[in-house]
């Protein structure tokens, strides 16, 4: 009985990266209930959040642009990360890995689709808290856009990352309240951090989502780019980067 050979592992190679990218965003194009997860949730999120502070518009501009980085973090987490999932063990994956196609390809490629799909929900989410819900905000709102969007790529990141670990869908939905509500805890969303126990506020301190929020906060806070808001999304952002670059070498063909 014959097997098949998977193909040697190869440079990241942009045709292929595009292709796999293209590919996922045709499958998603046919699953509306996800481009709608994905799209609205955030921002029927943040429209009832502004509504719940209706008698307190300045709660909610102190804590609403931390959520505008939050939601696409903790949607684009559960989305990624079960799509991922469902191709491993619909044998998608060892199919596509079989051919020329290296691991870093297939990541890259997922990050690309997503990441195309974060862009319009980090926009939609923007928008609508700045110019009609009325957040606040002193700094420029673009820069809230920039945070949102490498908010949203972590959760790509840390949800690719994530499904190599899970055997099944619910398994994969079962690392959210291990990978993401302690991160939400700590990133100074309830407190600041300052205000923690030492031994938390350590922990908080090496945590992507604690960054995100900082980031967040200091276009809230302030008129012009912060050199605090510029190591905050670099965090962010490499955060990202390092992650991918794990779950491209933690990737499984398939499940067992």
């Amino acid at each position: 009985m014959s097997t098949t050979t998977p193909a040697p592992a190869r440079a990241l190679n942009a045709s292929r990266t595009t292709a796999t990218a293209a590919r996922v965003l045709r499958q998603l194009r046919h699953d509306p209930r996800t481009i709608a997860l994905l799209l609205l949730i955030p921002c029927v999120m943040l429209f009832l959040l502004r509504y719940v502070f209706d008698g307190s518009a300045r709660t909610f501009d102190g804590i609403g642009a931390s959520l505008l980085g939050i939601f696409p973090l903790i949607t684009m987490f559960l989305v990624t990360s079960i799509a991922t999932l469902r191709e491993r063990t619909s044998g998608t994956l060892e199919r596509l890995l079989a051919l020329p196609l290296g691991k870093g390809d297939l990541i890259a490629g997922y990050a690309l689709a997503f990441g195309a799909l974060a862009i319009v929900q980090s926009a939609l989410a923007t928008g609508l808290a700045v110019w009609f819900l009325g957040l606040d905000v002193t700094g420029n709102p673009w820069l809230l856009l920039l945070v949102a969007l490498l908010d949203a790529l972590l959760g790509t990141a840390l949800g690719l990352f994530v499904s190599a670990f899970a055997a099944s869908e619910f398994q994969a939905v079962q690392f959210m309240p291990a990978v993401i509500f302690p991160q939400l805890l700590l990133c100074g969303l309830f407190t600041p951090r300052e205000n923690m126990h030492p031994a938390l506020e350590a922990l908080s301190d090496v945590l992507p989502m604690s960054y995100a929020v900082d980031g967040m906060n200091e276009v809230l806070k302030h008129t012009d780019m912060t050199a605090a808001f510029v190591r905050d999304t670099a965090i962010v952002a490499g955060c990202a980067l390092l992650v991918l670059t794990l779950g491209a070498a933690t990737l499984k063909r398939r499940t067992v």
